[in-house]
């Protein structure tokens, strides 16, 4: 295994070595519960391999570029499916696991809300997306042609799994967006430039819609439904000032609203 791991590493795919590791681990791991082999050494191997760099996700942040973003995604002609959550991506910020897994009955577009349950999310806590007003528009017209199923985005070949993990990036990649410029994972950085630096949202607001690890003064962690009302207002103001980006509108930041 170290020899194979090696060959992989010394090609420059650090990344690439480390998962083909992980994944070497499960194998020995599901080997030893059913008694085929009697150590896993999968763990003892990790500190031979050099640490991947960090990896920087590539993010359209400039206002005016964002408005171009926004007005190719209204362009794509690509599967339909995809480009819904292409339009909502920008809207919701999530992480893109998170948005190609949605589903419907995590949803309810009467309250405008999607509920992800915690085993869905990185922090391992479940998490409360406000819907804006175009994100519900957008959805409810997907509805009529995935709502029959489980998932809210399903694969192109079969309803019964989600869109691939690799779908919103070939899209974009296919709108010229290049992997230096933009990613799916980008939305997140997005929103949390031009919400800080353009409208003026309180950072704890922000950082708590990021699903990040947010503590009131007491250390304590904050649940999902804390400063509901005020994040509703914010994913609003955030959707109403992306469409005047998309539009062409005058670049202005919108009335600080939640001081």
């Amino acid at each position: 295994m170290l020899s194979v791991l090696g060959r992989i590493e010394s090609r420059g795919a650090k990344e690439t070595a480390h998962r083909a590791l992980q994944n070497c681990g499960q194998i020995f791991r599901y080997a030893v519960a059913t008694g085929r082999v009697e150590l896993n050494p999968a763990p003892s191997l990790r500190d031979f391999l050099p640490s991947p760099k960090p990896a920087h996700h590539a993010a359209i942040i400039e206002p005016q570029a964002v408005g171009e973003l926004l007005r190719a995604i209204d362009s794509y002609q690509g599967y339909f499916v995809t480009k819904c959550a292409l339009r909502i991506a920008p809207y919701v910020f999530v992480r893109p696991g998170e948005l190609r897994n949605a589903e419907w009955v995590e949803i309810n577009l009467d309250q405008a809300e999607w509920d992800i349950p915690a085993e869905r999310m990185k922090m391992r806590e479940p998490h409360l997306v406000p819907l804006a007003t175009q994100v519900v528009e957008i959805l409810r017209e997907l509805y009529a042609l995935t709502g029959s199923g489980r998932f809210v985005f399903p694969g192109a070949r079969t309803t019964s799994r989600p869109m691939s993990n690799n779908a919103v990036l070939a899209a974009l990649r296919r709108m010229g967006f290049g992997k230096d410029e933009m990613t799916g994972h980008g939305f997140r950085a997005m929103a949390r430039t031009i919400l800080d630096q353009e409208l003026h949202v309180r950072p704890d607001f922000i950082e708590h819609q990021l699903a990040h690890a947010v503590r009131d003064a007491n250390g304590r962690a904050y649940n999902r439904t804390t400063h509901l009302p005020e994040r509703k207002q914010m994913m609003q103001d955030w959707a109403d000032y992306l469409d005047k980006l998309k539009t062409g509108a005058e670049i202005i930041a919108l009335p600080r609203r939640m001081a």
